[in-house]
């Protein structure tokens, strides 16, 4: 009998918990549910949301791509670039879109939207490496437009050692515009050592040394 009198108070406590706690335990249940496929909704929201931006950026690229672009095929490609950037804008590809944009306007001869661009991936959110790769092409905008002192600045912040052979080159790019012939010299030298140390083929130095006297510059 006390056995049985100890399973009745045992029982007894334990509907009294549950009365107390239940519903609490219920609702941490539901909770923790609804947080489960929230993040699976959420995770497959994000994986569509990377498949749409990669399927835009991909056909961005072959409209890009073709040398006789006409002018309809440049409004498709910035219609692209627009979406991209709107709706895709934390991501690689709404970064890459912009140096595409940059890129396009070079070929019409809009200096100043191919700096915007820039400038846009420069001072926003962007991978490092994609935020060098638009600081580099801002320098050569910039010596294209007439101010090759601004692209000198540029090239002395936030370069990587993998783009140093490339930041040179248009270092000596900018020298020449300045007829500092003997600094372009020893850039275009720079570039083509970092370009074998880095095992990087680097186009054309060699013939901008040779156009600058400099016979004696191996490669």
């Amino acid at each position: 009998m006390a056995e049985l009198r100890s399973e009745e108070e045992q029982l007894d406590a334990i509907k009294a918990w549950w009365k107390n706690n239940g519903t609490s335990l219920i609702a941490g249940v539901v909770i923790a549910i609804s947080g489960v496929l929230g993040w699976n909704a959420w995770q497959n929201y994000q994986e569509n949301q990377a498949e749409a931006a990669s399927l835009r950026y991909q056909q961005l690229l072959s409209l890009a791509a073709d040398p006789d672009l006409d002018e309809g095929g440049r409004a498709e490609a910035r219609g692209l670039i627009d979406e991209i950037t709107d709706n895709h804008g934390r991501t690689l590809y709404a970064d890459l879109a912009q140096l595409i944009e940059a890129r396009l306007a070079v070929a019409e001869g809009d200096l100043a939207s191919a700096r915007a661009a820039l400038g846009d991936v420069v001072d926003g959110n962007a991978r490092d490496y994609v935020q060098a790769l638009a600081r580099l092409r801002l320098a050569r905008v910039q010596i294209a437009d007439g101010n090759p002192e601004a692209a000198l600045e540029v090239l002395d912040s936030g370069i990587p050692d993998s783009l140093a052979a490339q930041r040179e080159d248009i270092r000596g790019d900018a020298f020449v515009a300045l007829e500092r012939d003997d600094d372009a010299r020893n850039a275009y030298r720079q570039a083509m050592a970092l370009a074998v140390e880095y095992g990087q083929s680097l186009y054309g130095v060699q013939l901008k040394l040779d156009n600058l006297g400099a016979e004696d510059a191996t490669l």
